[in-house]
């Protein structure tokens, strides 16, 4: 059984370097974009040749510029429906998990960048009422439980999300789903 206890959300991406551990107690600054955000927009394809650190220096800038220069480990990402649309490039969610997002919250999530994200180690929780959250605004999240905490909130209730099944949250503490397929064959 999975100890469902320790984190919320670990992104790592293999070979990466860089881990974010989230605490269910911390609180994570929210970073808001619109609805309909395309993989172009995560990981331009002008960038694609460069690789996986090039891509995330540029992850978003046409939509809001200063995200990847000012985004700290441990932020959230807050879009509108149909998150991930687009192309299938694993890179699109391999460039937040490399500036460190712990997670995307949105109402709805393109089908293959669902997939792409927990195979890399990025949890997304699905929250109808997404975009009662302000961009700035400080929260905290169990995906567990499916319940995203807004303390400074006017209105503090929790939001409710759709809780991530164990088998996910196993990708996303892994690191991603080849992380969890070698620490499965080593233990």
């Amino acid at each position: 059984m999975t100890d469902r206890t320790a984190t919320t959300s670990t992104a790592v991406e293999a070979g990466a370097g860089r881990t974010t551990s989230t605490p269910a107690t911390s609180t994570h600054r929210v970073w808001r974009v619109g609805a309909d955000i395309d993989t172009d927009a995560l990981a331009p394809g002008a960038y694609m040749k460069f690789g996986i650190d090039e891509i995330a220096r540029h992850c978003l800038q046409r939509v809001r510029p200063e995200f990847a220069a000012r985004v700290q480990p441990g932020d959230v990402l807050v879009a509108g429906h149909n998150f991930g649309i687009g192309s299938s490039r694993e890179q699109a969610a391999s460039a937040l998990v490399r500036l460190g997002v712990a997670a995307v919250i949105a109402p709805s999530f393109n089908g293959l960048y669902f997939r792409n994200a927990f195979n890399v180690g990025l949890l997304l929780l699905t929250c109808a009422q997404a975009d009662a959250l302000a961009d700035g605004e400080r929260i905290t999240f169990d995906p567990i439980a499916g319940r995203i905490g807004r303390d400074q909130a006017a209105d503090p209730a929790a939001l409710p999300c759709e809780p991530v099944p164990d088998f996910l949250m196993d990708m996303v503490r892994a690191g991603g789903l080849l992380n969890l397929l070698k620490q499965r064959q080593t233990s």
